[in-house]
């Protein structure tokens, strides 16, 4: 009987949308060289961050009010839309392309990937099923990531719960996505840009509908460990693997200070589009 695959498991501390995007890259491209495992990372935002999607115009995006508040943006190296990173887990997955896991065409990883969500969720108790293949984002759908569920997102009650993106390049997958654990999942329309406060008020009303929290959905609040764990559990019967808990090694974290530097702290490419 063969022993199942062996992927490594990271919970790194609260940083900012430049480090743990640039974590992310970084995981990713030695993973996908074979220089560490395929990793599960749990991770949280340290101040609140507004993502944008890869090739999202930062025009979206309220840059004062997000200062007011402050609030972080960056952007993300995956697509998508506009996602406010607070009261939350994010994980994300990063291995080559030919992992058993990760293979195929995109929708054929979230589709596995899901699976893995979907059973560390119902550990918490939580009753959800996975967005229909069929849902896909419009080509004129707006700027919050939460408003519509993408194929194989994770829904509870008809609300989205999880939203994630993917990208593969270079022979890596990076997958990430975001669990609202407790909060107001409308407050990224405050720093949204509408043509009128009226707009504001719809989409505000729209999203409230639309999305949920983990406390809202469950009935109680869920801490950033507990889910850490539920959704690790799930990660491993789901998908058949073994995690073992590990550290980004000196490699990645020397990429890493060269991506934040030079990729996701600078102005250039948050302001790409």
């Amino acid at each position: 009987m063969s022993e199942q695959p062996i992927w490594r498991l990271l919970i790194t501390p609260p940083a900012d949308g430049a480090w743990n995007m640039a974590v992310d890259e970084a995981i990713a491209a030695r993973a996908g060289r074979g220089d560490v495992l395929p990793t599960l990372r749990f991770y949280s935002w340290q101040p609140a961050c507004v993502s944008l999607g890869r090739h999202q115009p930062l025009a979206d995006i309220d840059l004062i009010r997000c200062a007011a508040l402050g609030y972080d943006v960056v952007r993300r190296p995956t697509g998508g839309r506009a996602i406010l990173h607070t009261d939350e887990l994010t994980y994300s997955v990063a291995g080559p392309q030919t992992d058993p896991v990760l293979a195929g065409a995109v929708l054929d990883s979230y589709l596995r990937l899901s699976q893995g969500l979907l059973a560390g969720l119902e550990q918490l108790g939580l009753r959800v099923a996975k967005a229909p293949p069929s849902n896909r984002a419009a080509a004129d759908a707006g700027p919050v990531c939460f408003e519509v569920p993408s194929a194989y997102e994770i829904i509870a009650s008809g609300k989205k719960l999880v939203g994630s993106a993917q990208s593969r390049r270079q022979g890596w997958v990076l997958q990430h996505g975001t669990l609202p654990l407790v909060g107001d999942v409308t407050r990224l329309v405050d720093v949204v840009v509408f043509p009128s406060e009226a707009e504001r008020t719809s989409q505000r009303q729209m999203l409230a509908e639309r999305a949920a929290t983990v406390e809202a959905a469950l009935g109680r609040a869920v801490s950033f460990d507990e889910a850490a764990a539920a959704l690790a559990a799930g990660f491993t019967a789901a998908l058949g693997i073994e995690l073992e808990p590990g550290d980004l090694t000196p490699a990645e974290l020397d990429l890493a200070v060269t991506l934040q530097r030079n990729q996701y702290a600078a102005h250039a490419w948050t302001a790409k589009f």
